[in-house]
């Protein structure tokens, strides 16, 4: 299994998300928290299992949709998973 890490910028954004869905509906919230961060072990076993990031197109930098969020990470040269970002898929990515 890879080693997933996640940046202080990915866990910002999820606590955002969070904090954005808390006040109409709490139990969503914590339901669209856990489901972005069980995409940990989807990656520690499956590294490439996320399509490349359009606006990169890079093969190294990926992302996996969970529910209408981009959850960007990058495969690093030692087969390291960091997880860079997560994005509403309402935008373009802004590089």
């Amino acid at each position: 299994m890879v080693k997933v890490n996640w940046t202080f910028q990915a866990l910002e954004d999820i606590q955002d998300i969070a904090d954005f869905h808390a006040p109409t509906s709490p139990q969503y919230a914590s339901f669209i928290v856990a489901e972005i961060l069980s995409v940990e072990e989807k990656l520690s076993r499956f590294p490439k299992i996320g399509r490349i990031v359009p606006e990169a197109n890079i093969d190294s930098i990926r992302e996996v949709i969970v529910s209408n969020y981009r959850v960007i990470y990058a495969i690093s040269s030692n087969g390291e998973i960091n997880i860079l970002t997560v994005r509403s898929s309402k935008y373009p990515l802004s590089l």
